[in-house]
């Protein structure tokens, strides 16, 4: 059985995720946000990467 290396070319190709602009705040930290993969909801928490890498569960590492 032979097994397919993957890359980066293997994966497609993707174009990044548009960002949605505005002026929020971490809601743990209070940091500025200026940019978000996607439009916040209201009645949610918006997290900065470094308290979102905090909450964020474990990831499964092989």
């Amino acid at each position: 059985m032979v097994f397919k290396k993957f890359d980066d070319r293997s994966r497609g190709n993707f174009e990044p995720r548009p960002m949605v602009k505005g002026d929020w705040k971490c809601s743990e930290c209070a940091v500025a946000i200026t940019e978000l993969p996607f439009e916040p909801a209201p009645d949610r928490p918006i997290y900065c990467r470094e308290c979102w890498s905090k909450k964020r569960p474990p990831r499964f590492s092989r």
